[in-house]
């Protein structure tokens, strides 16, 4: 019995007949029995591999089977450009059913969210930081909104489990699940990660549903078409690839918007139909530029990772990756956006601008064909978010007892593991410094709680994850994205000229108070600069790259330039031995320590040294460096 004949007729029908679909695919057929029978799943499969349909057709067909009614089922992403790229698609297969959905973040209209509280619909789409916003908001009644909820289902959710962000989730997943009154049904949908089980056990916390992993089937494709080029610049990179693949679509990831938005400057100059895209754009922006390229043939979109994750830009002919990703996981999402079509394979060219940026690419495409793919590691002892959350609720629930506001969320998984005497401490910690006020057993914000984070209504609260300071673009009305404030800042001769969108513009007038750049379009060169994420290589990378260091053989997925720069690394470094560290004197008094741990260690060997030495201490991925003076004694 195939996944298609556990779905209700209607869906059937509708499946067949409006949507053209011969059949469903095999990974959907194998989903969707779990699915019908209410298992907790993750369910896995690379990028356009079918994951939305095998869990939102399902849930379709229990609306009908079941006939649920109110808001039955949430649909969470971590983006709202995903949302807003999906909201289309599942409006459609809801309304060929008679049924409705709807998008609630916070760029929705004031109109469109009175409508959904009117009439809440069968589905929403939204995020977990506006879904937080609904639940303490005095304009929406919790209990009609989310009282009839049967299942969550969230998307990208390996994007979420790595961060403070993934506590959030499933604290506000708990809360919606109290108000339900009911366990609800979780499915996450995740591209593949080294540890799904733990992701399992990490969304469905103290469920008592069934709960199991939905890999996907063995791919009969063809091996997939990896090939790795140094090129030593990114000025060579863009003339590469004004060259190569011509006639066809291209996307190129690079992971820095400020370099996102000089390579499409340097495409357009040689004649390329290039588009830019990337999350400091402003919605309309990033909408009219990915429309404009799904349109398109002949053409090349530079990325950030926004387009790592499901929104759809049509299909793909080539992708190429300045650098490297920095891990595994990442590599194999951007991949799989090629090799949809028959007859095509899967393919990714690296073009390397630096050597370390080639030994990143060379150790990571290693790992990848070894069949590794980094775990999912949720960030330990979560106390802030605990904090966060109990402010919440006190909101929530205009005052909460201290007894039991620790029932709404003691389902997720990293606040069970912490030690209650300390979850109690904490309690006592925020009510001595006066955030919080402890009325006879009942919590209430305190004095320094309100003042800290009252204004406009708590929003820096729910802005559990705060940017630092942006400034608006306008050409005229039209918003075209944000810069950081430091881009605005920076002292230069001349009118100040900003890359955004892929197009040079003249900033006329800013107003500092609001927090707007006022701008021109221009044919003069700009630049613009944003604050990097500060993530390092991980421990497997960069023991990967000492390893090939100390190796003398090549792969075929090398090109020439590849394996010269490789071979010349590789004397570079002739001292470096594969099973140990070594202690190297550089030049004068200043001594380095190359242990090729990470980043994350070698930061935490930094740290310790700095205070024992009472010296500077310096870190990479790679190795430690001491100030002048320090000697190897």
């Amino acid at each position: 019995m195939k996944g298609f004949d556990h779905l209700h007729p209607a869906l059937q029908y509708h499946i067949v007949n409006s949507l053209g679909w011969r059949e469903l695919r095999p990974f959907q057929d194998l989903v969707i029995p779990k699915v019908v029978a209410g298992d907790h799943l993750i369910i896995l499969a690379p990028t356009a591999g079918g994951k939305t349909e095998s869990a939102f057709f399902p849930a379709l067909s229990r609306m009908l089977t079941e006939n649920w009614t109110g808001l039955s089922v949430l649909y969470v992403c971590p983006i709202k450009a995903l949302l807003n790229n999906l909201d289309d698609r599942l409006s459609r297969y809801c309304n060929l059913l008679g049924r409705r959905s709807a998008l609630w973040h916070g760029d929705v209209g004031t109109s469109a969210r009175r409508k959904i509280l009117r009439a809440p619909p069968d589905c929403l789409l939204t995020t977990p930081e506006s879904l937080e916003v609904m639940l303490v908001s005095r304009s929406v009644d919790d209990q009609r909104m989310f009282g009839d909820l049967k299942m969550i289902i969230v998307d990208e959710v390996h994007a979420f489990a790595g961060d403070d962000r993934g506590w959030h989730l499933l604290s506000v997943l708990e809360r919606v699940s109290k108000l339900a009154g009911q366990e609800i049904q979780r499915i996450g949908l995740s591209a593949t990660v080294g540890n799904p089980e733990v992701l399992l056990t990490w969304i469905a916390g103290n469920c008592d549903g069934k709960k199991s992993v939905a890999y996907p089937p063995p791919s009969e494709a063809a091996p997939a078409d990896v090939q790795i080029d140094y090129v030593g610049s990114l000025e060579n990179a863009a003339t590469v690839i004004s060259r190569l693949h011509r006639g066809e679509k291209r996307l190129v990831f690079l992971d820095s918007r400020a370099g996102t938005e000089e390579l499409g400057l340097m495409l357009k100059s040689y004649g390329v139909n290039a588009f830019v895209t990337h999350s400091s754009l402003s919605q309309e922006e990033r909408h009219r530029t990915e429309k404009a390229f799904a349109q398109e043939s002949d053409c090349v979109i530079v990325a950030t990772s926004v387009l790592e994750l499901g929104i759809d830009v049509g299909d793909l002919d080539r992708v190429i990756q300045i650098d490297a990703p920095l891990t595994v996981a990442s590599f194999l999402q951007r991949m799989g956006r090629t090799g949809r079509r028959a007859g095509t394979v899967r393919n990714c060219l690296m073009l390397a601008t630096k050597p370390e940026r080639l030994l990143q690419a060379a150790a990571l495409t290693e790992l990848w064909e070894s069949g590794f793919v980094e775990p999912i590691i949720p960030p330990p002892e979560p106390y802030h978010i605990l904090s966060q959350q109990l402010m919440a609720l006190a909101l929530q629930e205009s005052g909460i007892g201290r007894l039991d506001w620790f029932k709404w969320i003691e389902g997720v998984y990293g606040f069970s593991q912490l030690p209650r005497e300390s979850v109690e401490e904490l309690v006592q910690w925020m009510i001595d410094t006066e955030i919080l006020s402890d009325d006879s057993g009942l919590l209430w914000l305190g004095v320094k709680g309100e003042q800290t984070f009252g204004r406009q209504n708590f929003m820096e609260l729910f802005s559990v994850f705060m940017t630092p300071p942006i400034f608006r673009v306008l050409h005229g009305r039209q918003e075209i994205g944000q810069v950081d404030e430091s881009a605005l800042l920076v002292k230069q001769d001349g009118p100040r000229v900003l890359s955004l969108g892929g197009n040079a513009w003249k900033v006329n007038y800013i107003d500092w108070q609001r927090k707007i750049a006022f701008v021109e379009p221009t044919d003069e060169l700009g630049r613009t600069r944003w604050p990097g994420s500060g993530l390092g290589l991980s421990y497997k990378i960069c023991k990967t790259m000492q390893a090939i260091l100390c190796r003398s053989d090549q792969s075929d997925r090398w090109s020439k330039r590849c394996k010269a720069e490789i071979d010349r690394l590789r004397d570079d470094f002739s001292w470096l031995h594969a099973d140990s560290t070594s202690l190297l004197l550089e030049s004068g008094d200043r001594w380095s320590w190359w242990t090729f741990a990470g980043a994350e260690a070698n930061a935490t060997l930094a740290y310790y040294l700095a205070q024992d030495l009472k010296s500077t201490v310096s870190s990479d991925g790679f190795s430690l460096k001491f100030a002048d003076g320090v000697t190897s004694d």
